[in-house]
């Protein structure tokens, strides 16, 4: 069974300058910048058939090719963090393509999404970590935003059966509408 997920990739120079931003955290697992994405949806440990009828909604999906930008950081889990993230900007374009993904995960048979579509970049993983520790963290990494990158394609991603975590497989990747277009004019 493949667990699978669909996500967003960062640029590569965006993803080395996150990367750059690792500190020393007790119980801090940082990610490596080559698995650093935005996820789009997940969808777990799921059987083939269920994986292939994924895979084929996903490859009807027409979303336009957009911008985005990359601004503040912050933890989930309150007082038991569990994750250091970057934030994205809030766009009505991003929003429709997690939208097409979620309708695409229905029409596989997948259930919805427990958790409303909060777009970040987990930059560290964290297991014992003190929320005191965090907030220092956050406070030393202050103020971000990063200027806007262009997003052509979202992409379906592997990862290790039953335990996730990187280094994740792209498995396939959609191009968004215009993004040929997108490609050439930044060629110029």
């Amino acid at each position: 069974m493949p667990r699978l997920f669909t996500g967003i990739e960062l640029p590569s120079a965006l993803a080395d300058a996150l990367s750059d931003l690792a500190m020393p955290l007790a119980g801090a697992k940082w990610v490596e910048p080559e698995d650093m994405h935005i996820t789009l949806r997940f969808a777990g440990d799921i059987d083939n058939p269920t994986a292939n009828d994924f895979h084929a909604a996903l490859s009807g999906i027409d979303e336009p090719a957009f911008q985005i930008s990359l601004s503040g950081f912050g933890a989930f889990g309150g007082q038991q963090p569990r994750a250091l993230w970057a934030g994205v900007e809030q766009s009505p374009w991003l929003d429709a393509l997690w939208r097409a993904n979620e309708r695409a995960a229905r029409s596989a048979g997948l259930t919805s999404e427990k958790h409303s579509f909060k777009p970040h970049v987990t930059l560290a993983r964290l297991k014992g970590t003190r929320p005191e520790a965090v907030a220092r963290v956050l406070e030393q990494l202050g103020s971000f935003r990063t200027e806007p990158f262009q997003v052509e394609r979202f992409v379906l991603f592997s990862s290790r059966p039953k335990v996730g975590g990187g280094p994740y497989v792209v498995e396939d990747a959609f191009d968004l509408r215009g993004a040929e277009y997108a490609r050439q004019w930044n060629d110029i």
